[in-house]
């Protein structure tokens, strides 16, 4: 089954959520001083002084607000579940790193990204597709959210050393960097584990192998990862770890789909 319509909206609202976080972060940070003039990654809005601190804040409501709208139409297709997703969603965003307890400061980001951006993502929008929760989505969830947490790895491996100025204790800080490029390395590896075993089982058709011709782009990430690659250098490796996740979903979807009117 495809909605194309529930699709579009869903797409949006992730969008919506996803660039509210982000503004969210970029706020937050800098009032922390987590971001300052030292900063290696990408340019930042409100440390760079391109956008006021009242803008970020205004965007921040534009864009949760305009999610939460449009996710009114959702909970009238999927019901009560969408509302704990938006909800859950909204207010994960906003404590990533605000709020009395910010969940990125305490090595807690990793898990909330994987969980919101691979877990309640995928399984959430099969949801909406088909109306019943199923293992299946469940399972399909892993790779997607172990590709995704690794771009969050990356991120926090160019900034260990700045985060431990600042006192940002995120999971890179305390397990320290050999341990982090080998999380970056490990969550590839299985990421690619999920789909075989799969494609393996039962009904399931072996065209969900399909994103294991995403693995050169893998297997480079990786070896530049362990071969030690720092600071600014891992910048490149933020946007390519981003593009392997989408190569590999859009595989993994067609896979999918396929495994079930094949």
């Amino acid at each position: 089954m495809f909605r194309p319509t529930v699709f579009a909206v869903t797409l949006l609202c992730a969008l919506l959520i996803q660039v509210g976080t982000n503004f969210a972060n970029d706020y937050s940070d800098f009032v922390r001083g987590a971001d300052t003039n030292a900063r290696l990654g990408p340019v930042r809005v409100t440390q760079s002084g391109l956008l006021s601190q009242s803008a970020v804040r205004s965007g921040i409501i534009v864009a949760f607000g305009a999610a939460v709208l449009l996710g009114a139409w959702l909970v009238w297709v999927g019901g009560w579940p969408i509302i704990a997703i938006g909800v859950l969603s909204v207010l994960s965003g906003l404590a990533y790193t605000g709020g009395p307890f910010p969940l990125g400061y305490h090595g807690l980001g990793d898990v909330f990204v994987f969980l919101f951006f691979g877990v309640i993502a995928v399984t959430g929008t099969a949801y909406l597709q088909s109306g019943e929760w199923s293992l299946y989505a469940l399972a399909l969830s892993i790779p997607v959210g172990l590709l995704v947490t690794n771009i969050l790895v990356v991120n926090n491996l160019r900034d260990r050393e700045t985060d431990i100025i600042a006192g940002k204790r995120t999971l890179a800080v305390r397990i320290g960097d050999r341990a982090t490029r080998a999380q970056y390395a490990g969550f590839a590896a299985l990421a690619y584990v999920v789909p075989v075993f799969l494609a393996t089982m039962g009904d399931f058709a072996p065209a969900l192998l399909l994103p294991i011709l995403t693995l050169p782009l893998a297997f480079v990430l990786v070896k530049r990862v362990l071969g030690g690659a720092s600071g600014r250098e891992l910048n490149p490796l933020l946007e390519q770890s981003g593009k392997l996740l989408l190569f590999f979903g859009v595989l993994l979807a067609i896979g999918a789909m396929l495994s079930r009117t094949g």
